[in-house]
């Protein structure tokens, strides 16, 4: 009897001798600069908790509190019998800290770029989009059925030719891009995009996920970073990364977003996010909102890591945020040395980076530095990562 699956096993076959084959790992313990993953204590290198908030006493305490009040799950969608208080609040609270008209709270950052692109484009319009934009815009993109049309990454002459080649073809334009690309660290310019796009009428989206908490006064992201508060259209952003929770936000205009919220499928279809999310969100937002020394704190580990990475000889790119890609090269490469840096003692969990996520040939290693890390935790990271390079070739051996 022919085997319907054979095909699955000779391309994880394949998957496996080119280097691209995931290791899922396990994680035992809260989300923290030590983490048990694996069964094994480990430095924490990998987890996009910007602000050390996954696990903080403020936001699991309001997230306790809401599951007494409000219960475990609303049971319904947003648009039928699903919309708590809390989630109002909530929206109304981002709404302000990003200083914009209004807010829309769904389930994720993945779930915000599905529910907005296609309500605001469709048959008949264009999509300008950065090559580099996250899975998740370029699925929204397809969802939409508008015409995709890429420009390179973060290249404005090559984005105003495309506009210029194209933009009377069609109905109306959108251009989408990251604010802070998550595999490279860099960003985008949002300021020159801006200007381009208000010459020819386009409407406009960034993508904060990984600016969100970083960037701009007190973690208000890369539009407050460029002074473009309440300009750009659209701003989608995750409550599950700096923030340390889970959920996504649509923020912008009042009329955009109330259009939204009558035609986003995620939204009208899917069940709405718990109590205890939104509360733990909630108290995140005073957190940020109260201090700011949380930021400072990442960016102040930021620079020690990269000054050290430098020092030591690694390439990492041409990141300007906390993202710190550990340019390796090939996927075997990279497999390995993040083996070996799990396997040291002490261990650090830092997951390599391949193709398709990256190009081929640009696997590497992403290290994602916290508040929450000591200058201990990152001398260790650091010693750690000049051995293994020097040990595996990558960096100048020892004299």
């Amino acid at each position: 009897m022919t085997d319907k699956f054979a095909w699955i096993n000779e391309e994880m076959g394949a998957l496996e001798a080119q280097g691209f084959r995931t290791n899922i790992r396990t994680i035992g313990s809260a989300c923290g600069p030590w983490m048990v993953v694996d069964g094994k204590k480990v430095l924490n290198f990998c987890t996009n908790n910007y602000l050390g908030l996954a696990n903080h006493p403020r936001l699991k305490k309001a997230a306790q509190e809401a599951v007494e009040q409000w219960g475990v799950g609303p049971a319904a969608v947003r648009s039928i019998a699903g919309t708590l208080e809390l989630h109002r609040r909530l929206e109304s609270r981002l709404a302000a800290f990003k200083g914009v008209e209004d807010a829309l709270y769904v389930q994720s950052g993945f779930c915000a770029n599905q529910a907005a692109i296609p309500p605001m484009v469709g048959k008949g319009d264009v999509i300008f989009t950065d090559r580099l934009n996250h899975a998740s815009i370029i699925d929204g993109c397809r969802l939409s059925s508008a015409k995709i049309l890429v420009y390179e990454h973060c290249d404005l002459e090559d984005c105003e030719r495309v506009i210029r080649e194209n933009i009377g073809q069609y109905r109306r334009a959108l251009l989408i891009t990251d604010g802070v690309f998550s595999m490279d660290g860099d960003i985008a310019p949002l300021d020159r995009l801006f200007e381009l796009c208000e010459r020819h009428g386009i409407i406009t989206m960034v993508d904060d996920a990984h600016g969100e908490g970083v960037l701009g006064r007190g973690g208000r992201g890369i539009v407050d970073h460029f002074g473009l508060n309440g300009k750009f259209d659209l701003e989608i952003g995750t409550l599950s990364k700096a923030f340390g929770v889970m959920g996504g936000v649509i923020a912008g205009k009042k009329v955009v977003i109330d259009w939204i919220r009558q035609k986003a499928r995620p939204f009208l279809f899917s069940s709405a996010v718990t109590a205890a999310d939104t509360a733990a969100c909630l108290a995140a937002v005073d957190l940020l909102e109260e201090s700011s020394a949380l930021v400072e704190k990442l960016w102040d580990n930021t620079r020690y890591f990269k000054e050290g990475m430098q020092n030591a000889g690694f390439d990492i790119g041409a990141s300007v945020t906390p993202i710190t890609p550990v340019m390796l090269g090939e996927a075997t490469v990279a497999q390995e040395f993040s083996r070996r840096l799990f396997a040291a003692e002490p261990g650090i969990f830092a997951m390599p980076i391949g193709f398709p996520t990256v190009p081929q040939g640009k696997a590497r290693i992403r290290v994602m530095i916290s508040a929450a890390h000591t200058q201990g935790d990152l001398e260790t990271g650091l010693a750690t990562f000049t051995q293994i390079g020097r040990e595996l070739g990558v960096i100048g051996r020892k004299a």
